[in-house]
């Protein structure tokens, strides 16, 4: 019998709960009333939510049971109980949490930034405890696991864009929602992707110098980190080089760089974005 790890399920679940007040606040507190569309199963809902008046989370929450169902064999049986756990706590905070917050009558403009960095926060806190609110999401991580290097944020982008093109036809009617709603879908798929990579991110170089060792030496002096060497060799002259590998953060790139330069004036820098760096000195697996 598998041992039960409590603790790991009060984190879940305290995930559950902050990802479903920051996305049921994003929804019902600023976008229902603003009249813009939202994106998602959500989305769906508050379309229905303005036609009948009726719950959005009682109505995402059967619109759920379909999808799941669907992609039940792609998701595999542990993500789908965790999912079915997270709809449940997300949809009761839906109708029962969300409407004891006052609803925001301000500017469209300011409850679509609203709308877009809360729910995505929300959307990014369930997607990294293993989990998700169910609908789209189970499309959008469907064709994650088929298509591994396409990030979260950009498959999230283009599906909601059709959810919120039809929300604009039955809710707003205007070009002024449908500019709103573009707005909301956008900031979520940033959100997701920056809370989820970001945190971590920061440049990896690739430096072909003739002083290899000096400029590991630097870079140990400088950030504290090793350095990898890899063999490389020019296709012009044929000539055997030393590539020094060397990741960092944002901050420790600048120096490096610097320092490379007083090194080997004539050495070859490539700098490149790195979003996330697993390992140690960075962040553990």
């Amino acid at each position: 019998m598998r041992n039960i790890n409590y603790k790991t399920m009060a984190v879940d679940f305290g995930a559950d709960v902050a990802g479903g007040i920051l996305i049921a606040a994003g929804t019902y507190n600023f976008a229902a009333n603003a009249d813009f569309p939202m994106v998602g199963v959500n989305g769906i809902a508050l379309i229905f939510y303005h036609l009948f008046g009726t719950p959005i989370g009682l109505v995402a929450f059967l619109l759920n049971i379909p999808i799941a169902i669907c992609c039940f064999r792609i998701l595999g049986r542990t993500f789908f109980v965790h999912s079915v756990r997270t709809i449940v706590v997300t949809s009761l905070i839906m109708d029962y949490v969300a409407p004891l917050f006052p609803v925001y009558e301000g500017e469209r403009l300011l409850a679509a930034l609203c709308t877009g960095v809360l729910a995505g926060l929300g959307f990014a806190l369930i997607y990294m405890r293993g989990s998700s609110t169910g609908g789209v999401d189970f499309i959008i991580l469907s064709i994650k696991a088929k298509r591994p290097h396409i990030s979260i944020g950009k498959i999230t982008f283009a599906i909601d864009l059709a959810v919120v093109l039809l929300g604009t036809i039955l809710i707003s009617a205007d070009i002024d929602g449908l500019i709103y709603g573009v707005i909301v879908s956008f900031l979520i798929s940033i959100m997701v992707d920056k809370v989820m990579y970001g945190i971590d991110a920061g440049k990896m170089a690739l430096i072909v110098t003739d002083h290899p060792k000096q400029v590991a030496d630097a870079i140990v002096k400088i950030a504290g980190r090793g350095s990898t060497f890899l063999r490389g060799q020019g296709s012009y002259t044929g000539e055997e080089k030393t590539v020094v590998m060397c990741a960092c953060n944002n901050k420790q790139m600048y120096p490096i760089r610097n320092a490379v330069k007083e090194i080997d004036a004539g050495a070859f820098v490539i700098i490149m974005e790195s979003n996330e760096v697993i390992g140690e000195g960075f962040k553990p697996y």
